[in-house]
């Protein structure tokens, strides 16, 4: 929706908020309004994103609508305020962090029962700033849209994006940009960095309120069992399990896992230096800032493990209380963790199971799927390609030819299909069938960073927002095969290869 299509100034505005977090003690937060900006122009309102919150779309796309959406007006009910957290940054704990260029507005229930946080990303600073202008640049506004937008369509649990409007204001970065706003939506913004924020200062108390309240928003059921934290500690890591196996299977690396990235609700948030795998390779890095390798595709996994035992650590008060002692308190707390890795297993390897059309699990499946990727990073065969096309290849052997053509040595490809083949057999299902079912397990379209950075280069230099909206388009729709789009299934040229992706903060 653009601005032209906006209704005049007297469509209200209600977001109908109810603001629990704002009820939280003070030392949760710093209330602070957001700072107005010179120029607001909306560049887009989530039209569903919105609905389905309960929203009026034409409202939000008002003129008093990108007001609010820009930081230049507090909506009815808004009881804005910076949430403050700490959080490990490669390994390096940094004991106050907070929201410092953010403003969370509100909470508002969705048409689903489910709360979410709105939030102005980008709206100028805060106590939590430490020196910055709490302002973001438009190309990571409009990045965090596509990519978050994607995930959603792709069926990750994610943070959204409602909106991005423009500031009319330029930010410094290394160099000039233009400056941009995104409205976020999330389950909430609570992060293991918020825990470890008061665990850091022996604030037991504060500990308590904030995991009893995480609790009642996000694992309601763990206040019915004798050990409620530590069902909430089961809790964030089942969700975080799941969550870092949907990313593997995908392709999608985070780039900047630091526990204060880390959503207690199992979301995806804080999209940054993120980007997808082309050629497959396991230990591939995107982010500029990640010199070690820290959060490597393949290192995402053990990533997670780590910020979760920083949870533990942060819950281990609690923990104690319940189980009477320090020693079983830890018993506890490793007995939780150890769970991580079976839940993460388990989860990736029916994932690729779904992804080579085998509905049933036998011996030797992992070991199947692990010899194609394998091959696959030998081969720098592309990720998505190759378990796209092995959707057509499942249907009938005239579809092996698209697969091949993607491996540098195609008989890498035709030794491990005789084994599938094989494979596939022992499944009593119709090869239609199984292809279908594969399609769903296996997108034809991802955000290609070449393809996103087109996308941001044309609306930060040329003030050209087709190609945004043209990509959004695409990724929203990612399981389906759209022949007049091919273009944006294909892997970058070696000139178009994207080898570093930024923050942008």
């Amino acid at each position: 929706m653009s601005p032209a299509d906006s209704l005049s100034d007297h469509r209200s505005i209600r977001f109908g908020f109810e603001n629990t977090y704002a009820r939280l003690p003070d030392r949760f937060y710093a209330r602070v309004d957001p700072t107005p900006v010179a120029a607001p122009r909306l560049v887009r309102v989530n039209v569903e994103l919105a609905r389905s919150l309960g929203l009026d779309p034409d409202a939000l796309a008002s003129a008093q609508g990108v007001e609010i959406l820009a930081g230049n007006r507090v909506a009815q009910g808004s009881e804005p305020l910076a949430q403050a957290y700490a959080g490990h940054q490669f390994g390096h704990f940094v004991p106050q962090l907070g929201d410092g260029r953010a403003n969370l507005l509100g909470e508002v229930l969705g048409r689903d029962g489910v709360r979410y946080d709105i939030q102005l990303k980008g709206s100028g600073p805060t106590p939590f700033s430490r020196r910055g202008d709490g302002r973001a640049a438009l190309g990571p506004v409009l990045r965090e849209y596509i990519v978050s937008e994607a995930m959603a369509a792709l069926g990750v649990p994610t943070t959204r994006a409602l909106a991005a409007v423009s500031t009319g204001q330029q930010v410094v970065r290394e160099t000039v940009l233009p400056g941009a706003v995104l409205t976020r939506v999330a389950a909430s913004h609570i992060r293991v960095g918020t825990f470890e924020y008061f665990a850091a200062r022996g604030d037991t108390e504060a500990t308590r309120v904030l995991a009893d309240y995480s609790i009642a928003r996000h694992y309601p059921e763990a206040a019915h069992a004798r050990h409620p934290y530590r069902a909430l500690l089961d809790g964030v890591i089942a969700r975080q399990a799941s969550l870092i196996a949907q990313w593997m299977l995908l392709g999608f690396i985070h780039g900047v896992m630091n526990t204060d990235n880390t959503s207690i609700s199992g979301e995806t948030i804080d999209y940054g230096p993120c980007a997808f795998i082309e050629a497959y390779d396991p230990a591939k890095v995107f982010s500029s800032i990640d010199v070690q390798g820290r959060y490597s595709y393949s290192n995402q996994p053990h990533a997670a493990h780590w910020n979760l035992t920083r949870l533990a650590e942060a819950l281990l008060p609690l923990l104690e209380q319940e189980a009477g002692e320090k020693e079983a308190a830890l018993a506890s707390a490793y007995e939780a963790l150890a769970g991580f890795g079976p839940q993460f297993e388990a989860a990736h390897a029916a994932g690729l199971r779904r992804k080579l059309g085998l509905l049933t699990e036998r011996d030797g499946d992992a070991g199947l799927a692990q010899d194609l990727l394998e091959r696959m990073a030998v081969n720098r065969a592309d990720f998505t390609l190759t378990f796209r096309r092995l959707c057509d290849a499942a249907a009938g052997p005239e579809g092996d030819a698209g697969v091949r053509a993607l491996f540098a040595d195609p008989g890498a490809y035709d030794s491990w299909a005789a084994g599938w083949r094989r494979r596939l057999q022992e499944e009593v299902v119709p090869e239609q069938a199984r292809a279908e079912a594969m399609r769903k397990a296996s997108p034809a379209f991802i955000p290609r960073n070449h393809v996103v950075e087109a996308a941001l280069e044309a609306a930060v230099v040329r003030q050209d927002f087709q190609p945004f909206e043209e990509l959004l388009d695409v990724v929203s729709r990612p399981y389906e095969d759209r022949p007049d789009m091919e273009q944006y299934s294909r892997p970058a040229r070696p000139e178009e290869c994207v080898r570093a992706t930024f923050c942008g903060t």
